[in-house]
Order: C-alpha cells, then sequence, then structure tokens
C-alpha cells in the first residue's frame, strides 16, 4: 500500500531529524547519561518534528542496542516494534478527542502497572493543550510524580494555552521552523532516490512554500511527484501547486499602481480561469509586496528571495516606481484580506474588494517618477517655451518606423506636421467627443481639464490643468492613443505635462488710490 511521503520518509533516529540540532544534543545526552526527565513538553509550529522526535525518544528509552551517542539503533526488535505502533509500553494518545476527565482517569490507573517489554513506559500526550480545565487538574499530580519507569511526553502547538502548573512540572523544549536551505537538501535526496529530475529553481519553489514546515513541504512534494513526470521545471511546479508565475504579480501590481482597477479586475479573472486558487494569490502577492520592499532597501537581496536573477531585476525596477506609503498599505490590506478569506466562503470576493482598494488610494506624491528614455522624433515643426513637465507619467521610448526617417519623405513629414498643428482644437475635439459617446461622464474630466498642445511625427503633448486631470487622462490612455492613431494614421503615444499656473494680475495701486479718494472725499497718501 503507498505511503505519502511525509510518513514513508519520517525519521527513525536522531541523525535523520531536520533542523533540530539542539533538542538532538539535549536527548541524546540524556539517554547517554541516563538523566532523562520523567516529563517533557515539546513546543513549536507543525509539521517541525515533535511526535517523531517523542518516537525516537521513546526507542532510545527502550533501544536493546543504542549506539555509541546514547540513541537508539533504528533496527532492533522493540525499535521496530515502536516505529509500527505495536509496541505495547509506549502508549500515544490524541488529546483533542481523548480531552475529558474519564480519559485521564484511565491514563492514571494504567500508569500503576509496570513496563511489560521495555525498560520504560512512554505516555506520547498530542496537542496537550486540547485538554479540558478538569483533565489538567487530573493529570497534575500524575505528572508531577509518575512511577519511576514512566515517562511522559506532551506536545503542542500552543504552550500558551497550557497551565503554568503544567509547564513548571516539564523539561520544556522549543521546535524551531526548519530553514528552507535543510528542507531543500532533504528533499534533493527524496527525489535523487525517486530518479527525478526537477529544477532547482523548483525545488526551491516548493520548500519555501513549506513555510519551515517538514511535513507541509513534503505533502507539496508528493503532489508534485504524484504527476509521473521525471523531468520537472519551475513552471511545472507553479502548475501542479495552484500557483502563478512572478510575472503576474509584477502586471497585476504595475496595474494597481496605475490605478487600472479594471485591467488589474480582468488579470485576476483569467488567473482564477486557469484553475489558480485564490488564497495562494493572497499569499503570493503579499509575498511579492515583501519582496518589494527588501530590494527597495536591500543591494543584493538574493539571499532572502526565492526567485532568479532576472525576476529579481524586474522586481527591483518595480520598486523604485513604488513608494513605501503603497507597499506599507498593500501588505496590511493584503493580511487582513488573508485572515478574513480564512473564515469566509467568497474569498474572491475579498481579494478583489482589495484590489479596489489598494488602487482607490492616491499614492502619487510620494512615488519615485519612473525612469524617463529619450522619444525619437524626426523634427519638431514649431518651436515653443518647454514647460515643467509632471513626473506622473514618463514617457515611454516610441520608436519610429523606417518609412518615415527616409530623406525624401522628410519634406512630406514637415509639411504634415505642420496642417496637423494648425488643427489641434479640431483634433482634440473630436477626441472628447469620440471619448464622451464611448465612456459617457467619466471622460468629463478629461474634456474640461486637459488641452493638446502639440503633435509630433510619432507623439502627442496633451495639458493637464490638475494632478487629478493628469490621472484620468492616463486611465483613459488605451483609447485616446488609439483614436489619434487611427486619426492621424500612424502609431502615436501621449505624453502628458502639467500647466503652470499663472499667477492672476491684481489691480493697480494708483487705481484703487484714485477711487480711494473720490469715495471718501479725501488724499490718501501711499507709503
Amino acid at each position: 500500500m503507498y505511503q505519502a511521503l511525509y510518513r514513508a520518509c519520517r525519521p527513525e533516529v536522531f541523525e535523520e531529524i531536520l533542523g533540530q540540532e539542539h533538542v538532538v544534543k539535549i536527548l541524546s545526552h540524556q539517554l547517554k547519561t541516563d538523566t532523562t526527565s520523567h516529563a517533557y513538553l515539546f513546543c513549536g509550529t507543525r509539521g517541525t518534528g515533535k511526535t517523531t522526535t517523542a518516537r525516537i525518544l521513546a526507542k532510545g528509552l527502550n533501544c536493546i542496542s543504542p549506539n555509541e551517542k546514547g540513541g537508539p539503533c533504528g533496527k532492533c526488535r522493540n525499535c521496530q516494534q515502536i516505529k509500527e505502533g505495536t509496541f505495547i509500553d509506549v502508549v500515544e494518545i490524541d488529546a483533542a478527542s481523548n480531552n475529558g476527565v474519564d480519559n485521564i482517569r484511565e491514563l492514571r490507573e494504567s500508569v500503576n502497572y509496570p513496563p511489560q517489554i521495555g525498560r520504560k513506559k512512554v505516555y506520547i500526550i498530542d496537542e496537550v493543550h486540547m485538554l479540558s480545565p478538569g483533565a489538567f487538574n487530573a493529570l497534575l499530580k500524575t505528572l508531577e510524580e509518575p512511577p519511576e519507569n514512566v515517562v511522559f511526553i506532551l506536545a503542542t502547538t500552543e504552550p500558551e494555552k497550557l497551565l503554568k502548573t503544567i509547564q513548571s512540572r516539564c523539561m520544556r523544549l522549543d521546535f524551531k521552523r526548519v530553514p528552507v536551505s535543510i528542507i531543500l537538501s532533504g528533499m534533493k535526496k527524496i527525489v535523487e532516490e525517486r530518479g527525478v529530475n526537477i529544477e532547482e529553481s523548483a525545488l526551491r519553489l516548493v520548500a519555501n512554500a513549506a513555510d519551515g514546515s517538514v511535513r507541509d513541504g513534503l505533502s507539496i512534494l508528493d503532489q508534485v511527484l504524484s504527476s509521473g513526470e521525471k523531468n520537472l521545471s519551475r513552471d511545472d511546479v507553479l502548475l501542479y501547486m495552484g500557483a502563478v508565475s512572478e510575472d503576474f504579480f509584477i502586471e497585476l501590481t504595475d496595474l494597481v499602481s496605475l490605478k487600472k482597477t479594471s485591467d488589474a479586475l480582468i488579470l485576476l479573472d483569467k488567473a482564477l480561469a486557469d484553475g489558480k486558487e485564490v488564497k495562494q494569490i493572497e499569499k503570493d502577492w503579499l509575498s511579492h509586496y515583501r519582496n518589494l520592499l527588501i530590494t527597495k532597501f536591500i543591494k543584493n537581496p538574493e539571499d532572502l528571495l526565492n526567485m532568479s536573477g532576472d525576476n529579481i531585476r524586474k522586481v527591483r525596477e518595480q520598486s523604485m516606481h513604488i513608494s513605501i506609503e503603497e507597499i506599507n498599505d498593500a501588505i496590511l490590506k493584503l493580511s487582513k484580506t488573508i485572515n478574513d478569506s480564512r473564515y469566509s466562503t467568497q474569498s474572491r470576493v475579498l481579494l478583489e474588494l482589495a484590489i479596489v482598494s489598494i488602487s482607490a488610494r492616491d499614492y502619487r506624491d510620494t512615488v519615485e517618477p519612473r525612469k524617463k528614455e529619450p522619444v525619437k522624433e524626426v523634427a519638431r515643426p514649431v518651436e515653443k517655451t518647454e514647460k515643467k513637465e509632471d513626473p506622473v507619467k514618463a514617457e515611454s521610448p516610441v520608436e519610429t518606423p523606417k518609412e518615415y526617417v527616409k530623406k525624401e519623405n522628410k519634406k512630406a513629414v514637415l509639411d504634415g506636421l505642420e496642417v496637423e498643428n494648425g488643427k489641434l482644437a479640431e483634433v482634440w475635439q473630436d477626441v472628447i467627443s469620440a471619448g464622451e459617446k464611448e465612456m459617457g461622464g467619466s471622460f468629463t474630466v478629461v474634456k474640461t481639464g486637459t488641452e493638446l498642445e502639440r503633435i509630433d511625427q510619432m507623439t502627442f503633448l496633451v495639458s493637464c490643468t490638475s494632478r487629478f486631470a493628469s490621472m484620468m487622462a492616463e486611465q483613459k490612455r488605451s483609447f485616446i492613443e488609439k483614436f489619434m492613431t487611427e486619426k492621424l494614421n500612424r502609431p502615436m503615444r501621449m505624453n502628458l505635462e502639467l500647466a503652470e499656473k499663472k499667477e492672476e494680475k491684481g489691480p493697480d495701486a494708483e487705481e484703487v488710490k484714485k477711487k480711494a479718494e473720490d469715495f471718501l472725499g479725501m488724499k490718501i497718501t501711499l507709503e
């Protein structure tokens, strides 16, 4: 019968335990010097080896031929029976389903009987924090002064729920989360034994998803290996895990940052239509914002981020254009979304709400301006005083088609530009009319707050009276550029700038003085 990977690869001796060297050292020394405690409390998150270590300790207490370090051999009759769960002197109790006073009373009665086969009688109580208050009180005296040949091992993921009187009667050993590098090395051995070739970046993705839990990591690896393929890439692992690539989160974050809420919601819908998990996307998107934070402050973040050098470069470039305020707000909102999703059947709605909430806030004043790249232009027919450009929108590089740069076409191009620049108001009015017809009232701000300043060979300049008008024009960019391309019969890109505010000229002082003298009937002297 097939066994799950986390069961088949369960450590049987101390040397096989991953990432808990401090625990192994203490227990090995106690076994070697015969100074073991009468009660232990194993604390730590899921999948870190608490129950496994308890079983190995039980083997060490009953092993017929322990090794030179004091640990169990794992091969003798007693070790094999403990492994199979048939050793009569090792009793495992699930406190989640045996949490009543009567269960503990039965335990107290059985404690009085001496071991039948081994040297020690071992009681392993898993998830001990699930015991009722009455059961805890019934266990207290027995736990403090058990018979000579009895050892209690209590395991819990929530030690703070235990009574202080219970904790004080035990030797507490804390199991830490297993580092990704150690989980990764263990997985490499497993896939090599099974003759499967997995890219290291793909295997690291699995190890990182384990979140410090060896059992979780082996469960994910088991899912990936169940495909039956002998060669697996990172994309294959993402597919089997129900996750999406880093490019998806880069694009999603860009859309949210640029306030393109509708495009962001459509992108999410496509990912979910492809079978991706909502909760996995929430966690991975939160990790992406964490990656933006790390790359913003750390020069060489390779050791902290689980991604390729090319993806690190993309994330670093994106982090330059997103403010700390936006990253902070996104992390807080996504953290709340993840927590709320645990208790909701509508996780998708919560994620969509998070997208809308993040994109709704205006971070423009704190965003580092995007790096500008020069726009290639053949000629500029009218020289005007350059106005201060708005850092809200960076100009995108525009490649000039070859047919527009041929010498024989240069005069025709210049003549055409001069004609177009003579009809700026007419062209822009056509854009506004088409926008209102297609988008209705949402185009009103563009109508009242913008003006077409100049048409160049492959670009056109739009002046905005306010940052809000600039933002709205940016949201309508795709439509405006499409219409201008059709109108002028060549590819066009839009550049935006904020119009300089003109100071209103006040009334002349002498004029005011004269009117005041006429009204008051007296002479006024200005100092």
